[in-house]
């Protein structure tokens, strides 16, 4: 590759890592937005970040049309090919992170009007924390290219699924008191649910950006197996 055209990917290179930054920075804001919105029962709050989700959706397709040029007009071999499959696959993780907390925002209007438990509401912050913990330690294994950093996200995620069991046990205890009726509790299990899938999808950028940094793949990876839980309501109306 001329030298010319080889600065100028390079540059092109920079402004995706710049770009994929931004993105998870978004999903980092709309988690305690969305969180606080679910608590406070604060209706335009919970619209406004339905309505934010487009802009988190445009630069997640701009930074995947980037990347897919870049593959096509430069062939790039090594870490270069490594970053941009992982800038790919990284737009996808944080889209959907940023889809989960859309569900948060439409399950804060599903249950307008609960007085939600105190129990279930400290809860529920604790979830939303830990995810933004998650969320900000993935960011920053991603801008600083650590592997070291990335591996600890697996073993950091415990805790918020401990957290997450938590949660339900305390959402179903309220079902058995009669202070929670089953509609509101299936609102709220499904929320719950959308925290813990974030902090799989902050998993899953380690994952990434340990292939980026090493060329490491996980044993799920090696087996051929793609596929991944879906992120979607479960056929909840919005």
């Amino acid at each position: 590759m001329p030298v010319e055209a080889r600065r100028h990917f390079h540059d092109e290179l920079d402004a995706i890592h710049g770009d994929l930054v931004r993105l998870a920075a978004l999903v980092i804001e709309a988690i305690p937005r969305g969180t606080q919105a679910l608590l406070d029962g604060d209706l335009a709050a919970a619209q406004s970040l339905i309505d934010a989700d487009d802009e988190l959706d445009d630069l997640a397709l701009h930074v995947e049309e980037r990347c897919y040029k870049q593959l096509a007009l430069q062939q790039p071999m090594a870490g270069d090919m490594r970053a941009l499959v992982t800038a790919i696959r990284l737009t996808a993780e944080l889209e959907r992170s940023g889809d989960l907390m859309v569900n948060v925002a439409k399950g804060a209007r599903r249950i307008y009007g609960l007085t939600i438990g105190p129990k279930v509401r400290g809860l529920l912050q604790m979830m939303s924390d830990e995810a933004l913990r998650l969320f900000r330690h993935a960011l920053e294994a991603y801008a600083d290219a650590d592997e070291a950093k990335a591996t600890a996200l697996d073993d950091m995620d415990d805790t918020l699924d401990g957290i997450h069991r938590d949660y339900i046990a305390a959402v179903l205890e309220a079902c058995r008191a009669d202070t929670l009726d089953i509609q509101a509790a299936v609102q709220l299990a499904l929320i719950g649910r959308y925290y813990e899938r974030i902090g799989d999808h902050a998993v899953n950028v380690g994952e990434r950006v340990r292939y980026m940094v090493s060329g490491w793949l996980p044993p799920h990876h090696r087996r051929g197996r793609t596929d991944q839980q879906p992120d979607d309501e479960a056929g909840w109306p919005s």
